[in-house]
């Protein structure tokens, strides 16, 4: 198992309408590539992590998973739109990812 982690920081003021745009592209698109609402989530900073931070985590079964999700999204339209709609709410140049390996 592996935990992919989206990491981004929202601009001052925007954090809760950023987290508001996360949790509906998780119910309208990310579904549609497999990630069900068990297996996502959703934190924001609070002690020793910056307020603005938001991460998405989403525990997979192995890369090629994560890739062939990769993969069906880049070929959803609403997932452009979404990425377009975001923008405006998050810090450029902050989004990163991360993959972690599940050891118990």
């Amino acid at each position: 198992m592996i935990v992919a982690r989206w990491n981004i920081e929202a601009r001052f003021g925007h954090k809760q309408t950023a987290i508001d745009l996360i949790k509906k592209w998780n119910k309208e698109i990310g579904v549609k590539i497999g990630w069900k609402k068990d297996k996502v989530r959703v934190l924001t900073g609070s002690v020793g992590a910056p307020e603005s931070s938001i991460q998405v985590e989403i525990l997979l079964k192995d890369l090629g998973e994560l890739n062939a999700s990769w993969e069906k999204l880049a070929t959803i339209e609403a997932h452009k739109q979404w990425g377009k709609d975001l923008e405006p709410y998050i810090v450029s140049g902050t989004s990163r990812w991360e993959i972690f390996r599940v050891v118990g």
